[in-house]
């Protein structure tokens, strides 16, 4: 089986990635798993991070690795919280006051201005100095809802409204969740390409 070194600690992406390669017979490990920290992310675009990730955890474990950087971007913020969706409220993955903080910013505008994107960007990176690596891009439009809904998911997922169901991400099921999300649409354009692409 063909191991990928996903560029995240992040057990609900683990997850997640685990359950849609599964048909491919490749096989996702966190870099939190193989000893390796998060990479620092200093780029100015969901691209680049996902670069800057990708080819730290290939370098610190000799393997092709995976990397997904994602984030939330609110029309009405100017796209924002954006690459810092993470840390929008200043501690790395707290999503409690993250959720806060966004419902504040937002607080009185009625739905029809809290029109949002999930995106998603994936990289793939054969070995650290990849020169071509595999990148696929994925978007989710909603709207930020006024309060949370929904126990599933993760992140941002109980205040974004998918339009097309009615129903908060956190309360969409996994399978129905991975047809509709970012991620799910990126990965969708990315596995295809993945066995040839790691010659698996």
């Amino acid at each position: 089986m063909k191991q990928l070194v996903l560029a995240s600690g992040n057990a609900g992406k683990l997850a997640e990635f685990n359950r849609l390669l599964a048909p491919t017979g490749i096989e996702v490990v966190s870099q939190a798993s193989l000893g390796v920290d998060d990479a620092e992310e200093t780029g100015l675009s969901f691209v680049e991070n996902a670069l800057l990730k990708a080819r730290h955890a290939s370098r610190l474990t000799g393997l092709p690795a995976l990397a997904d950087d994602s984030g939330l971007c609110v029309d009405a913020l100017g796209g924002a919280p954006g690459l810092y969706s993470a840390r929008y409220a200043g501690s790395h993955g707290d999503h409690t006051a993250n959720i806060a903080k966004l419902l504040a910013e937002l607080d009185g505008l009625p739905i029809e201005q809290r029109a949002a994107h999930f995106h998603c960007t994936l990289v793939v990176v054969r070995h650290p100095g990849d020169p071509d690596p595999l990148i696929a891009q994925g978007r989710w439009h909603g709207q930020i809802l006024t309060a949370t809904r929904g126990a599933g998911g993760f992140g941002y997922d109980p205040v974004f409204g998918d339009p097309a169901s009615g129903l908060s991400a956190a309360e969409l099921s996994p399978e129905a969740k991975n047809a509709v999300s970012h991620r799910g649409l990126a990965l969708a354009r990315l596995i295809p390409a993945l066995p040839a692409f790691l010659g698996a």
